[in-house]
């Protein structure tokens, strides 16, 4: 049940009816059902990539399961590109189901904004540059994610200093930030900076509701920011990693010929799909199991995680200091 008094409330609380301004991202092979419940009851919202589910069947089960054990909000995201085969039948299924909102990746999201807003189903739409995002906001977004420099995974070009003031300044929908909060003070900054809330992935990773491997929590404790790297080899588009041994005797720079097959009219389609096929599996086996190849997906905000927690206890250290402040 949402709070009302909550000196954290902004246009993000108030559509979601949540306590506290935080999305916890949609992380591919991350996220799940026992994640999002959890954050639920700690007064935030979770949010579960579609594809972390093989059949649209696995898909509707994992929604009827958490609808069954809370009544908080939960998102799923979407990847609306060419790739994604399976996206009319995700879709029905997240009409079907009545959840939330929707978070939309990689693509137009103009069939997906156009299906649900009939249906009272909130659409967040992923954007790097001012240019899509008022696009999205013409095609009836309810709100944008403005993915920063500071993400996990895939990454903007933009600092959120540069990024949030330009999308708030010139769009009329909620702007919710994408990137580099691990506390509360880099909460406070995001929200001074005008955002109506943010999305945080890496620190969920290092949760005992997560079911990756022990040694990827445990290497979100050890590693810092410092050990953050970027690879344009998986997917055609930067990505951050952690910069492990074996990630460290590879190189991450597409070299002449993927770089060719990247930007070729005729062949990049094919390539980025198998480039991404080959990355997704790549991983999922890193994710699960210690290999001595493992290549562990994160961002720069694992600096601030130095324990494997519970999510109510993440979401408890990085809202108390500002709850404490605005009692003072």
């Amino acid at each position: 049940m949402k709070n009302h008094q909550s000196p954290l409330s902004t246009a993000l609380t108030e559509m979601l009816s949540i306590d506290f301004p935080i999305i916890q991202a949609p992380m591919f092979l991350v996220s799940n059902v026992k994640m999002a419940i959890a954050a639920s009851s700690a007064g935030i919202t979770g949010c579960i990539p579609a594809m972390n589910y093989r059949s649209c069947e696995d898909l509707r089960n994992a929604i009827l399961d958490f609808k069954k054990d809370t009544n908080g909000p939960l998102g799923i995201n979407l990847i609306v590109n060419k790739f994604n085969s399976k996206i009319d039948n995700q879709l029905n299924v997240c009409i079907e189901t009545n959840v939330e909102y929707i978070i939309t990746s990689l693509g137009n999201p103009k069939r997906i904004i156009d299906a649900c807003k009939p249906k009272g189903i909130k659409v967040f739409c992923d954007v790097v540059n001012l240019e899509y995002a008022k696009k999205v906001e013409l095609l009836g977004a309810d709100a944008v994610i403005a993915v920063n420099n500071r993400a996990g995974g895939h990454l903007g070009p933009m600092s959120p200093e540069e990024l949030i003031p330009l999308l708030v300044s010139n769009c009329k929908i909620p702007v919710i930030s994408a990137g580099g909060v691990s506390d509360g003070f880099q909460l406070k900054k995001i929200l001074d900076l005008g955002a109506a809330g943010v999305s945080i992935g890496t620190p969920f990773i290092a949760t005992h509701e997560s079911d990756v491997s022990l040694d990827y929590k445990q290497a979100i404790v050890d590693y810092d920011a410092n050990d953050i790297v970027v690879t344009d080899r998986i997917s055609g588009s930067k990505c951050t990693i952690i910069n492990t041994p074996y990630v460290k005797s590879i190189n991450l720079n597409a070299n002449w010929l993927e770089r060719f097959l990247f930007r070729n009219k005729w062949l990049k389609k094919y390539f980025k799909m198998l480039r991404w096929f080959i990355g997704t599996k790549m991983f999922e086996k890193s994710a699960f199991q210690a290999t001595y190849k493992s290549v562990w997906c994160a961002g720069p905000s694992l600096e601030g995680v130095h324990s494997i927690r519970h999510v109510s206890q993440v979401v408890k250290d990085i809202i108390e200091p500002l709850m404490t402040e605005g009692d003072n």
